[in-house]
């Protein structure tokens, strides 16, 4: 009795377990490294070649724009309007006056007048006229300036006042009232109480008088020896 499925097999003869187990082995792996071998071809397919480094784009040349700057026209000085001319100021305050030929007891009182200082010059020729002035007359000055005056003539004689017991600043204004000035030899304050030169001497004018004033200070009385017995 033959099988037909099997005509190669045998009657009485049975196959190797082994070599059918080795044959489906073999076969499996064969099977198993193709497929994997399919596997990574698709995928390098399907992810394609890798990306390429892509140069930096060109830097696009710039073209420096310079501006054209017209200069501004120079605008007129202030001082381009001024005037030409020559303008001249004097100081604001009062003038000097007119004092030259005049006697110089009247200038010296017109300078006083105006608040002004004087100071006398007397020269060696004749006469009590004021022949010249510093300032000169018409300059314009401010108060308590003072004003020479050169008299022609030496000076005058003046007598000396009597000045003990008045205060110290009341003999001073008598001083310059009569062509002298004071001098103070213990300070301003209190009464004269004793003056050089005395009363009534004779002076000539810017002569000095000497002014003590003030109280004297009280002398002490010594006492005397007692005469032994």
């Amino acid at each position: 009795m033959t099988d037909e499925g099997y005509p190669d097999r045998q009657p009485g003869v049975r196959d190797e377990p082994g070599s059918d187990r080795a044959r489906l082995l073999l076969g499996g792996g064969l099977a198993a490294v193709l497929l994997a071998v399919i596997g990574a071809s698709g995928g390098w397919v399907l992810a394609g070649e890798p990306d390429r480094p892509t140069a930096p784009p060109a830097a696009a040349p710039t073209i420096s724009s310079v501006e054209a700057t017209t200069p501004a026209a120079a605008l007129p000085s202030p001082a381009d309007d001024r005037p030409t001319g020559t303008r001249t100021t004097t100081p604001a305050g009062l003038t000097v006056p007119q004092v030259v030929g005049t006697d110089f007891e009247q200038a010296r009182r017109e300078l006083r007048d105006r608040k002004l200082g004087w100071r006398l010059v007397f020269g060696s020729g004749s006469g009590r006229a004021v022949e010249r002035t510093s300032p000169e007359p018409g300059t314009r000055v401010k108060r308590g300036v003072t004003v020479t005056l050169w008299v022609a003539g030496p000076a005058p004689a003046v007598p000396v006042p009597d000045l003990v017991a008045q205060s110290c600043s009341d003999a001073a204004d008598d001083l310059v009232a009569a062509g002298l000035y004071p001098r103070y030899r213990t300070g301003r304050q209190g009464p004269v109480t004793a003056q050089d030169p005395v009363a009534g001497s004779s002076a000539r004018w810017n002569d000095p008088v000497t002014l003590t004033c003030g109280e004297e200070p009280a002398t002490t009385p010594t006492a005397s020896p007692l005469p032994s017995p």
